[in-house]
Order: structure tokens, then sequence, then C-alpha cells
């Protein structure tokens, strides 16, 4: 069981729940149960079964958490995935099931931007004193080795820390070419830790410059009227275009028309949206310090890291003049894009849950999940791919399982990105060496029998 605070059907969902998503439907592709519970909103049904996984629809933004915890508590599943956004859903208090939790990112510094100073206060309080001891006995799962090694200064031992980055659905054909006049284009929650308001200034202050530039700005939010009303203060409203949320073709499509991505927020566990760029060879520039961005975007390859501000709008100028290094940055970008998969993201959950049940002994918790576990490695470790579904809006169904391009398939052996690893552990039935190391492109070692 995932218990997470939002799922992608959400209207403020975003990568987060996107990752959560493909890996639950991964698994229930391989034959596990899956079931995940989230907040309740007015566009989905309270309960479905989503590309195999039951979607359980309880409470809202803050309900959800004792909702969960009684949700669990009446379910009594074998393994818990607690996605922890920041406030921890607590399960360890409520069941004897291996616990695994899902940190994309800490969130220091988005506690005092959303909630003010007394509430930012109490939010980090939570998340750095109370969860560390809370799961203190669980695994972890993180997305890079930014957020891997920000768990260590919260006292979570990196041994415990698996690394398993994203993977990325092929790109969807788009019916248009990239536009014959300079655009930009950001893409996320509109929400003020996302500083899109950043993205109106690089817009504002290159302006003179381009004279024809604007700006796609994708995604919804509560933040959407102060960005409208900061495009009127710059004086740039004439130039940006806000979308509001578009579906899968509609928003690849922004991608593909414009030259540059910006990615101005102030934390990223990975940043999904900049693989998702780098589908269509559009480079993305966004903040060194955004943490796990320095692992998706690679400096002075796939796109530029700044510092601040200043170097946001001078990276962007520099990319809007020079077109043979955007375009060699933005075939560079489809490279690292195609050698993330979901399958293989899938196949380091496996061995994740593998050791999290090892980790339980011998105990009723462990021998409860033991034959459905042994059945997920041998679909995740022996037969490699599980078909994830391709990320469209089908339901049941619907849609087909995507695969990588012909240039993945050349170029996504090249290992681009940062190598995953994690720490397993000793189990009756198999074993998971302790540095056993998952690269996008291999499969993990298949454990050995024991008796």
């Amino acid at each position: 069981m995932f218990v997470n605070w939002r799922d992608d059907s959400h209207p403020e969902g975003g990568g987060s729940e996107r990752y959560v998503h493909r890996v639950a439907e991964g698994l229930a592709a391989a034959g596990l149960d899956v079931e995940l519970f989230c907040a309740a909103h007015g566009r989905a049904p309270r309960e479905e079964v989503v590309r195999g996984v039951r979607v359980v629809r309880r409470g809202g933004r803050l309900g959800v958490y004792p909702r969960a915890l009684l949700h669990v508590a009446r379910r009594r599943p074998r393994l818990v995935v607690d996605v922890q956004n920041g406030l921890p859903f607590c399960s360890p208090l409520v069941t004897r099931a291996p616990v695994v939790v899902l940190v994309h990112h800490v969130h220091r510094e988005q506690w005092p931007i959303v909630f003010g100073r007394l509430g930012g206060a109490v939010g980090w309080w939570l998340e750095s004193r109370l969860a560390p001891w809370v799961y203190r006995r669980s695994r972890y799962v993180t997305v890079s080795e930014a957020t891997r090694t920000e768990l260590a200064g919260l006292g979570v031992a990196p041994g415990r820390v698996a690394v398993v980055p994203n993977g990325v659905e092929p790109a969807p054909r788009v019916a248009v070419r990239r536009s014959a006049t300079p655009r930009l284009v950001v893409l996320g929650r509109l929400v003020p830790h996302k500083r899109v308001e950043h993205a109106l200034e690089v817009l504002a202050r290159l302006s003179g410059r381009y004279p024809d530039l604007t700006l796609s700005v994708v995604g919804e939010g509560w933040w959407d009227e102060r960005l409208r009303a900061e495009a009127e203060r710059l004086g740039v409203a004439g130039r940006v275009e806000f979308h509001g949320f578009l579906d899968e073709p509609a928003k690849h499509a922004e991608l593909a028309r414009a030259w540059v991505h910006l990615c101005p927020s102030v934390k990223e566990g990975w940043g999904l949206v900049v693989t998702e760029a780098g589908t269509h060879r559009t480079p993305t520039v966004g903040y060194r310090s955004a943490g796990g961005l320095n692992e998706s975007v690679l400096d002075g390859r796939t796109g530029l890291l700044v510092e601040d501000l200043d170097g946001l709008a001078e990276a962007v100028g520099r990319l809007l003049e020079d077109e043979d290094g955007r375009t060699a940055m933005g075939a560079a970008a489809a490279r690292h894009a195609a050698g993330l998969d979901w399958d293989s993201s899938v196949r380091g959950w496996g061995a994740v849950l593998a050791s999290a049940r090892a980790d339980a002994g011998t105990g009723s918790a462990a021998g409860a999940v033991v034959e459905d576990v042994d059945r997920l490695l041998v679909a995740l470790l022996h037969r490699g791919g599980v078909g994830v579904h391709d990320g469209g809006d089908a339901r049941d169904g619907g849609g087909t399982d995507g695969r990588t391009g012909a240039e993945g398939q050349e170029h996504g052996q090249e290992g681009l990105h940062a190598v995953t690893r994690f720490s397993g552990g000793r189990r009756r039935s198999a074993t998971v060496d302790a540095r056993t190391v998952i690269h996008n492109a291999e499969a993990p070692a298949i454990p050995s029998a024991r008796p």
C-alpha cells in the first residue's frame, strides 16, 4: 500500500505523483496487489482501479493524514510505502508491516515560504526531528544523491537510503515544430516555491534584446493570480501565455515549441519536467541550489545551472543567442532522457522491497510478504521489463506500453545520469548484495538462493 498526499489526477499533482503512479503500476504489472491511498478531490471518484492499482481517495489537504492511518490499520497491508511530502504519515505507529519511506526532497526552504515563520518552524520540526525518529527502523527511497545527502544531515544513515531515479515516458508525437521566434517555457504547479516569478523577470530583462520573445506558463495553482499581476507589473503580460492545466499531448507540444525550458524552483528532488523537456531536445536552465537538478541537468551538456536570478537571465540569453550550442545541448538532453525508463525504476523498487522485508527478519510481518516479494523479484529480475504504462490519461483498458525511440536505443547506454545505489540485507530465500549498483541501462543482480 502506498499512502500519498495526492495522486496524479489531483489538480495540484506533479512529478512526485507521477513517480508514485508509475512505480505502483509497475509493481502491479509484476503480480503484486497494489493500493494507493490519497486525498479526495473533485476530478476523480472516491475509488477506482487505475492500470492495475486500486486508488482510494479520502480526506482533504490535511484530513488525508489521519484517514490514511485509519485505512492502514484497517486494511493491514503486507508492505507500506509512506510518501513523505514534508509531512510524515507515520505508518509505523499503526502497523507492524515493513514500511519504506519515499522522500523526493527535503523541504527546509519551502516551509517558511508556504506557511510563514511560525508554521514553517513547526513543519520543519515534524520533517527533520519527528519523522526520522518515527521511521528510524525503515528503509528510505529517494530519486537523487542530492536528497540522499540531505537525509544524512537529518540523521538518516546513507546505507538505509536507496536512490531510484525517475523514469520517463517516450515523448508523444506532436504536430508542432520549434517556434520560429524565441520562446521560453516553464511548467509546474503555480505555487510560491516554484518561483515562476523568476521566469517572468527573465522575460522582462531579455525583452529589449528580443522584441518577439514569449513565455509559455503551463500549470495551475493558487499562486496564479499573483503571477498574472506580476506579469502586468513587469510590463510583459502581452508576452506571456498562461495555459493552466494541459493534457499530455498539449503539454508536450509546449515543450517541443520552446527554445529553452526554465526550472527556477527552490528545490526539486529530480525535476521530471527537465527530462520531459529533454525528450524534445529542449535544454533546461535552473538553479544549482535546487538539489536534484544537479543530476537531471548535466551542467554545460544538457543545460545550464546557475547561482541566482542574474545568472538565470544571463544563461538564458546566452542560449537564445547561440543556436549551435543550444542545439547541441538539446541533443545531449535527448540522450540523457533516453537512458531513463520506468522499468528500471520499478526493478530498483523490487530490490528495495526485498531488503525491507529482509530487515523485518523472521517475524510475522516478514513471513506474510515472502511469497509476494519472491514472485515480484522473479518478474522484475529474471524477466527484465514489466511494461509500465506510457503515462496517458486512460484508465484500465486504455493506452499502450511506451518504449524508448531509436535514438534512445542508440545512446541509452552512455551513462550520462548518476549511478543508482542501494544497500540490501539478508533474507531466507534470497539476498541482495550490500552495495549492489543499479544502472538504468542494466538490471540488478539476480539474488542468490538460500535454503
